[in-house]
């Protein structure tokens, strides 16, 4: 078998329902199954699975794909890791499968990073490296986790990784435009050196923490740059992601070394911020790792603020969040400290006792509330009602509101009232929501581009259409579409059949087609399709090619002087409008 027929049998083997469902919960609804859609902030469900075709759409963001594309886009890997990975999971030999490498315009720039990472980690062995490991083993990291963590040094001297670089004819602009350089030095120098990973394992950047008395900046992180976006970035991710999913939650953490620690003591499904805040990007990242996450932050002032509004955050993305509670009193108030002196034990106890994030907000609004004052209290009340109405169990809102009655003597009856009224205003902005993305559509289609649309995916459902596609020979109304029609006329004459999950994988390698032929998957259509309906729109697209062609000819006489050739060129017109 060649190549796309054993991608093919790959492709038939894998129940994308069951594939998809291994990642997302999915709920059947007719023929169908939907689910929260992981390519986009979704908070109903706007992602639907057909059985029947093997492949998903996002009615909102237009993701779309089969089998292979999911995987792809869901673990940032390339068509050849998917093919490796369903490979094994169908139980086809994929070792003579030959798919090229997707290069990228910035693989010059990785290779760059590639070969700064090596360097550092070379001078951390070297005997210019004691002083930092002396530091490092002070901190309790050993030559291991030196080692499985990349950890490297910058040296003293201000052209070391520059004189590397030009001989491997990398320019000073580049150096520089990458953050490795600045002035024509080193911009790095005598640091510890932690390599920074994109998602998809490949170092983008550096941080380097000081290791002496120097005064400078106790951190120097790279500049953001066209391979390093700080806020699309989370440590330790790329090797976090496996682990998390077997494990079926991730803990976060803020600094390095709390990851480094965790891991060492056998959490390795970790994560690191980049900081005490969280973009967009980076909650889409986590959304993908698990619906249950752990927040194992800093247990002082700023830590807590920083739960409360990550914690936030991710609840609002239907994620089960729960906080471990680190002291806040003592000097070992980080995930790292708190390790080294109490240990694994102590800290699995902490994780075993994890509040739920609801739970930890209300005991933060208490803080501080003085209960003798009438306007401090009935704020707190209303605080924690507020937050009770989005707890969905209401077992544990019958609990919560019944030991807020005894903490603050109220009647049970008065706080459940207000918690009804909450409830009703919930269900109103839920439902205001709703008919908002009902309202919110693509803009609308003229009936010469849905005619088109229409066409390409009736083609891809029954290859009769495409028969009678060729036999008509429909002329498309733009390039775009023809090339891709030419594409499937081309694929079913080459394998016999054809289907809509396949052909996504034969695009694989075709960008500008993938581009288009995804929206136009990403609106809906009827799928019980007839000979007269087919009719009807080649004559639409005929209609369409008649009026450009007319037009084409309105202008020619514009510009014609000849009065006999202007003559020809209006019969010609005469002759297209009354269909000859």
């Amino acid at each position: 078998m060649n190549n796309q027929d054993v991608i093919n049998e790959i492709r038939q083997k894998i129940d994308i329902v069951d594939l998809i469902g291994e990642y997302i919960p999915l709920i059947q609804k007719g023929k169908n199954f939907f689910g929260v859609c992981p390519f986009h902030n979704d908070t109903n469900p706007s992602m639907s699975v057909s059985r029947e075709k093997q492949i998903y759409k996002c009615f909102s963001c237009g993701a779309s794909g089969n089998a292979f594309n999911f995987l792809m886009d869901y673990e940032h890997i390339d068509f050849k890791e998917a093919v490796k990975i369903l490979g094994e999971k169908s139980g086809v030999e994929v070792s003579g499968i030959r798919v090229n490498a997707k290069t990228t315009k910035y693989d010059r720039y990785y290779e760059m990073y590639d070969i700064a990472n090596k360097f550092y980690q070379n001078n951390i062995n070297t005997k210019e490296g004691n002083g930092a490991k002396k530091y490092l083993e002070s901190r309790h990291i050993d030559d291991e986790l030196i080692k499985e963590f990349g950890i490297g040094l910058s040296l003293s001297k201000n052209d070391s990784l520059i004189n590397i670089l030009f001989s491997k004819n990398y320019s000073m602009k580049e150096i520089e435009d990458l953050g490795l350089a600045t002035n024509n030095h080193d911009i790095y120098m005598n640091r510890i050196m932690f390599p920074l990973h994109d998602i998809n394992g490949r170092v983008v950047g550096f941080s380097g923490r000081i290791f002496d008395d120097s005064n400078a900046n106790k951190y120097m992180n790279t500049k953001e740059t066209v391979i390093f976006k700080k806020g699309e970035c989370l440590y330790n991710y790329h090797i976090a992601r496996d682990y998390c999913r077997k494990l079926k939650f991730v803990i976060i953490v803020e600094g390095f070394m709390d990851a480094i620690r965790l891991s060492q003591i056998g959490y390795k499904n970790v994560i690191a911020l980049m900081g005490t805040a969280m973009t967009n990007e980076q909650m889409n990242l986590v959304k993908k790792l698990s619906n249950n996450i752990y927040l194992s932050l800093d247990g002082d002032d700023a830590g807590q603020q920083a739960i409360l509004n990550i914690g936030e955050q991710l609840t609002k993305l239907n994620l089960n969040v729960r906080v471990i509670g680190l002291p806040s009193d003592k000097k070992e108030h980080d995930p790292d400290e708190f390790i080294i002196k109490y240990g694994k034990e102590r800290f699995d106890g902490l994780l075993e006792a994890a509040l739920g994030y609801s739970d930890f907000k209300i005991n933060c609004l208490k803080r501080g509330v003085n209960f003798n004052s009438d306007v401090e209290m009935a704020k707190y009340v209303d605080s924690v009602v507020r937050e009770v109405s989005t707890i969905k169990d209401e077992i544990r809102r019958e609990i919560i509101l019944k030991k807020l009655a005894n903490d603050t003597n109220l009647s049970y009856n008065t706080l459940e009232k207000r918690l009804s009224e909450y409830l009703e205003f919930q269900q109103v902005i839920d439902k205001d929501e709703v008919v908002q993305k009902k309202n919110v559509s693509k803009k609308p289609m003229d009936k010469y581009t849905k005619a088109s649309y229409v066409l390409i995916y009736s083609m891809l459902n029954d290859s009769w259409v495409i028969r009678k596609f060729e036999k008509e020979n429909v002329h498309l109304i733009t390039k775009e579409l023809r090339y891709l029609a030419s594409e499937i006329c081309y694929y079913y004459r080459k394998y016999g059949n054809i289907n809509m999950a396949d052909f996504y994988t034969y695009l694989t390698d075709k960008e500008e087609l993938k581009i288009i032929y995804n929206f136009i998957m990403s609106f809906e259509y009827d799928d019980e399709i007839n000979v007269r309906a087919i009719d009807d729109y080649i004559a639409v697209i005929k209609e369409y090619n008649m009026r450009q062609e007319i037009k084409r000819l309105k202008e020619l006489i514009k510009r014609e002087n000849d009065p006999i050739a202007k003559a020809e060129i209006a019969e010609r017109i005469r002759l297209l409008r009354i269909g000859e």
